[in-house]
């Protein structure tokens, strides 16, 4: 039995938690020799984009107008010379940090099955 609050209240628990977290239990499987992984470094002008492609053994990096049609045109040619060193490509990750109003391309890459994920910057 727990006392939660300020009035003492009691909380009963009828099943105690049967598994603790696992951080390192992924629920999606992280498949490398098929997913292309994308870094973006964002200012208002220009982005530069640094990236993990299956089958290379350079890791490209290329800086680019700020522009999401620039960016899917970039990423297109990565995952085709994955294809061609043998990597069929199966998903496709960005991850940037938004400030302001920079979740706008989380939406924008979600809608063309590009896996987005913009994180906050530090305070």
């Amino acid at each position: 039995m727990a006392s939660f609050g300020a009035v003492g209240s009691t909380i009963r628990r009828r099943h105690p938690m049967s598994q603790s977290f696992d951080a390192s239990r992924s629920l999606y499987a992280f498949e490398q020799d098929n997913t292309v992984i994308a870094v973006i470094e964002m200012s208002k002008a220009k982005w530069l984009i640094a990236a993990l492609v299956p089958g290379l053994e350079r890791q490209p990096f290329k800086k680019i107008d700020a522009d999401a049609p620039s960016l899917l045109k970039l990423l297109q040619p990565w995952r085709d010379e994955a294809g061609q060193a043998g990597h069929t490509i199966k998903r496709s990750a960005v991850a940037y940090e938004a400030a302001g109003d920079g979740f706008w391309l989380a939406c924008w890459l979600w809608a063309r099955d590009i896996e987005a994920m913009p994180s906050t910057p530090p305070a």
